[in-house]
């Protein structure tokens, strides 16, 4: 014993860090462990988690929900337009980005978008009239993920908008998403301009039935490949996608000149395409889509199903709660911001994109693209950093999505909301930052993380939920 009090003292300090602080003042050592209790201390929410863990009915249900998002298969079977392929899409419903919301709390972007929307469609006969008839109830609103769809930024998806159609092919749930204009002046980001209007009908006009006729040549293509090649490739296939789209374009060009749509159309469409480096974008978030929904609805789960915000709520679903929303305030990006801009102009976190994140992608996988940090910001060492975090709140690896930065091991997927609770780790996401005003658009990006809120009410719903 005499001994040991000889020894230089060396001091762990668990959980309030000010402690530390008088005990190296004083010349001694020590180290700070950054540690909070479950469930925030929060006595019954900790009572239901401790439930939840290790319970054997929800332990089998991951187990399903997981082995289902892994064997999913999805695969690119066409374009279409949403009103003959979107369920229960009909005239004058708007779909958009995150979880229900009401036209008076739309942020700016999203109103915007709403009315380019309605001018597109032709229900308005400028700006004034489709903002008078979207606040005076004529217009109805609902999620993309309520009609089997997602979509980036504002997520608008009219009757009339081309969709990309994604199938499971191990399951035959679908999925969709709207397509991607590009970047500038657009409507996910709020403008509503003649120019982004004019492109919306060239859309519908020229590029859909132009990929319509080139992908009856392809056949149905199967994502999964592409996307574990673009990984290999520096994409993570949310905020990166130059690789994807690349590989995708290089897909379609053979088959489109095979199509015998018009030389003049198909050149439009390829350079369209090639200028547009995150075109994939949209089809990564439907495949992401089709692969988590094939896990859904697995009662006692706790995997989670969606990740979504609306520029005013993020919102998840888990798969044994079925159809119900968990919701907090959208977090506002401390990213990277555009020279002119800073985190006053920015709106608080939007779109569907955030399912990247749930399948194991974007975020998730910033250990494949290490230039990302460039636009997101941070390091190098962050990128694998937060994609080895994740592994600590993640019912497994997706085999399928393997990463070179970690020889090779896949991405870490299947987010379990007892995990986050657990260990107050939270979800990240690598996302775009759009103004708050309608139109002005992209202004930044940057890495923010999931409400811990939502994975609360989740956990406190399924344990209502689950039996002893």
């Amino acid at each position: 014993m005499n001994d040991l009090l000889g020894q230089p003292l060396h001091v762990i300090n668990i959980g309030i860090a000010s402690f530390s602080e008088p005990i190296r003042a004083a010349g001694a050592g020590v180290t700070h462990l950054d540690w909070a209790p479950p469930a925030q201390g929060d006595r019954a929410l900790g009572d239901s988690l401790a439930r939840l863990m290790r319970h054997s009915e929800v332990e089998q249900a991951n187990e399903q929900a997981f082995a289902a998002y892994g064997a999913a298969s999805p695969v690119l079977e066409g374009v279409g337009i949403a009103r003959d392929c979107l369920p229960g899409m009909q005239h004058g419903l708007i779909l958009h980005a995150g979880p229900p919301i009401t036209w008076e709390r739309m942020c700016g972007p999203m109103q915007g978008a709403i009315v380019g929307a309605l001018l597109y469609e032709g229900w308005a006969a400028d700006a004034a009239d489709a903002r008078s008839m979207a606040a005076a109830g004529d217009i109805a609103f609902a999620p993309c993920h309520h009609h089997n769809a997602v979509g980036p930024m504002a997520g608008i998806v009219s009757p009339s908008m081309p969709v990309w159609i994604v199938r499971n092919a191990q399951g035959g749930n679908v999925a969709f998403s709207n397509m991607n204009e590009g970047l500038g002046k657009v409507l996910r980001f709020g403008a509503n301009g003649p120019e982004v209007i004019e492109r919306l009908h060239w859309m519908r006009r020229v590029l859909t039935p132009v990929l319509q006729a080139g992908l009856k040549v392809l056949g149905p293509l199967e994502l999964k490949p592409l996307i574990a090649q673009a990984l290999h490739m520096g994409d993570e296939v949310h905020n990166r996608n130059a690789a994807a789209s690349g590989l995708l374009l290089k897909k379609l060009v053979p088959a489109l000149l095979a199509s015998g749509a018009p030389t003049a159309d198909i050149a439009a469409v390829a350079g369209f395409i090639a200028g547009n480096d995150h075109f994939f974008l949209n089809v990564s978030m439907a495949a992401c889509k089709a692969m988590l929904d094939a896990a859904a609805d697995i009662r006692g789960s706790s995997m989670v199903t969606a990740m979504c915000r609306n520029g005013v709520d993020f919102a998840i679903r888990l798969s044994g709660t079925g159809q119900q929303w968990f919701t907090a305030p959208a977090p506002v990006v401390n990213g990277l911001y555009f020279p002119g801009y800073s985190i006053a102009d920015a709106a608080p976190d939007l779109g569907d994109s955030a399912i990247t994140e749930t399948a194991g992608l974007g975020g998730f996988a910033m250990a494949a693209a290490p230039a990302i940090v460039k636009f997101v910001g941070g390091t190098t060492q962050d990128a694998v950093a937060n994609t080895m975090a994740m592994t600590h709140v993640t019912l497994g690896r997706n085999g399928s999505f393997t990463l070179p930065a970690l020889d090779f091991g896949g991405t870490p997927a299947g987010i379990d909301a007892r995990k986050v609770v657990d260990t107050g780790i939270l979800p990240i996401i690598n996302t775009g930052i759009a103004h708050r005003k309608a139109g002005i658009g992209q202004i930044g990006a940057g890495v923010t993380r999931a409400p811990l809120a939502c994975f609360t009410q989740a956990i406190a719903a399924l344990a209502r939920q689950v039996s002893v």
